[in-house]
């Protein structure tokens, strides 16, 4: 069984030849904010360190840029808390099943967390129950972590509950942690709200989103394949085909059909390309995301989408350079 800490590395090191690992590695700092730091040395500037890092003294002095390195007087915990409804076996945007993403997500940040000597921890559930996974600063420990995010959503047979995630680690987790919300498009409640209110005083908080795959596809399903990269909607059904695998490289088969994970509900041929139904789907989708992101806006909540694994690591590098530029 291949390990799920080696595919996630596989994932960090492909982009090292764009520095995307250097730049995580020193954005990683930014989930750290507020955080209690001792001078230990200098070293060489590297690509996706922060300017406000920079000795300007010993790099005038020595006619190199110079960063100053730093070592934490206390230990953090990141705490992941994960969705593994069955809607998490749907597929996202890149038309993979979302359950993958959602490893990836964890797994790096989980891999950074593990590389700067922090802690993490896992809560993730569904309608039918929520578990915890005790701290580990191990990769040991987050392959354990993973394969049971994989295995939760495999065997799930309740719908997602991410209020009910919340409220548990409202109720049952006291000390103060970083928190990571793994979630899906499942439009936000006022329960949402409440929940992200009472924790954002206690916790960081940030959210990262998986994007959805088109529940209804632009073109009519007696083409064989999909044409063009347009999203209308995800809102309108959690989409997947059945149990058949999705085609290598994000390609689209119609003759598979689109299926609600919840309901087995087939969305019917007529409705693919019908250009008043993607346009009413976009305008729901819009409205739902544009009440998540004013909450999240409202309540300082670190937040970004994702729409595939190739994109993955990029868009966790930019949430993290925007915390690091918010305001302390």
């Amino acid at each position: 069984m291949a390990s799920l800490i080696t595919q996630v590395k596989s994932k960090l090191f492909i982009h090292s030849s764009k520095k995307s690992m250097h730049a995580l590695d020193g954005a990683y700092a930014s989930l750290l904010r507020g955080r209690s730091l001792d001078f230990e040395d200098l070293r060489p500037y590297e690509y996706g360190d922060q300017v406000r890092d920079i000795d300007w003294r010993a790099t005038a002095k020595h006619n190199e840029p110079l960063v100053k390195r730093t070592k934490a007087t206390r230990m953090h915990t990141v705490l992941f808390v994960v969705d593994t409804g069955r809607g998490m076996r749907a597929l996202a945007e890149d038309e993979r099943p979302k359950s993958e993403l959602a490893v990836l997500v964890a797994g790096a940040l989980g891999f950074l967390t593990v590389r700067h000597g922090d802690d993490f921890s896992v809560v993730h559930g569904d309608a039918a129950g929520i578990h915890r996974i005790a701290p580990s600063g191990t990769e040991g420990g987050l392959e354990h972590a993973l394969r049971r995010i994989q295995r939760a959503v495999g065997t799930s047979t309740a719908p997602n509950d991410r209020d009910g995630l919340l409220g548990y680690v409202a109720r049952t987790i006291a000390r103060r942690m970083i928190m990571v919300i793994v979630t899906d498009e499942q439009p936000t409640t006022d329960e949402t709200e409440r929940m992200l209110r009472r924790l954002k005083v206690q916790h960081d908080v940030l959210w990262v989103t998986l994007r959805d795959a088109d529940p209804v596809l632009h073109a009519h399903p007696s083409s064989r394949w999909a044409a063009g990269p347009e999203r209308p909607s995800s809102r309108f059904a959690r989409s997947g085909p059945g149990e058949t695998p999705a085609p290598e490289r994000g390609a689209k088969r119609r003759d598979e059909g689109r299926r609600d994970v919840d309901t087995d509900w087939r969305v019917p041929d007529f409705a693919h390309g019908d250009p008043e139904i993607m346009a009413e789907l976009a305008a729901q989708e819009a409205a739902d995301v544009a009440r998540r992101d004013e909450m999240l806006r409202r309540l300082e909540i670190s937040h970004t989408e994702i729409e595939g694994q190739d994109s993955a690591v990029p868009a966790l590098l930019r949430m993290l350079n925007r915390r690091s530029h918010a305001r302390l």
